[in-house]
């Protein structure tokens, strides 16, 4: 064992010489790979605490423990919390589109690794993880759901069980890019059910729920009705980005 592993990192190190770790986003030389070079790591804002415990809306100051932003008051989420890694923007946001929209599944992995420090405990903590589902027509043109491939690997990571084929999307619902509040909503509506015979898969279970951005919420939140009507004892959202609309 100990000389297999010796000899794994021989090849390692003579593959990074003809082979070099590039930067996951820009390609530039990078210290590891699946890793980020020091100029593109500086540019994405992470989100740390302090923060609302419900939104993770990041605080320019920290007014204490289990203190709630004035968006959580006033609209209380079907969720019970959410948390992200990055702000929606720059290299986050590229990474994001990326894997999405130009199939960088190698991205999944090193995403899934930060969602798990964001993930403030939570997902070692739940009983499984749900992705939020792709509508099979959509997968059909697309060929792979982001969501599930983070998913995947932030199961991995963690432990913990993946429910793959749990949730599914029976609306072939229009894309969210470019509507508003409203239309998102209406969009998405009606859009998630359980499959057929998986209702205990869901029933008394801490669930978390993952998807690649928070936009402004209307399809995790259509996403946790379901599950939370099928008995879900907790739903925590979990998102490699969010879009923030304001200054923070």
């Amino acid at each position: 064992m100990i000389g297999g592993a010796i000899l794994l990192r021989a090849l390692g190190a003579v593959a990074d010489v003809f082979y070099p770790p590039g930067c996951s986003a820009c390609g530039a030389v990078a210290g590891a790979h699946r890793g980020l070079c020091g100029g593109c790591w500086s540019k994405i804002r992470f989100i740390e605490r302090p923060y609302c415990d419900v939104l993770g809306l990041p605080f320019s100051h920290d007014l204490g423990s289990g203190i709630l932003s004035a968006e959580a008051i006033a609209n209380p989420p079907v969720f019970d919390r959410l948390r992200s890694v990055a702000l929606h923007e720059g290299v986050a946001r590229d990474l994001v589109h990326g894997l999405k929209y130009r199939d960088r599944t190698d991205l999944a992995p090193m995403m899934a690794g930060w969602m798990l420090r964001a993930g403030d405990g939570f997902v070692e903590t739940a009983d499984a993880i749900v992705p939020v589902p792709l509508h099979r027509f959509r997968m059909m043109s697309r060929k792979f759901n982001q969501a599930a491939e983070l998913s995947r690997h932030l199961a991995r990571l963690a432990d913990r069980p993946l429910l793959a084929a749990t949730l599914l999307r029976v609306k072939r619902t229009s894309q969210q890019v470019g509507l508003g509040q409203k239309a998102r909503e209406e969009n998405v509506r009606s859009a998630f059910r359980i499959a057929e015979g998986k209702q205990s898969d869901i029933f008394g279970r801490r669930i978390v729920l993952i998807d690649d951005v928070y936009t402004t919420g209307a399809t995790v939140s259509a996403a946790a009705k379901v599950l939370k009507k099928a008995g879900a004892a907790d739903v925590t959202v979990l998102t490699f980005a969010r879009a923030l609309s304001g200054p923070i």
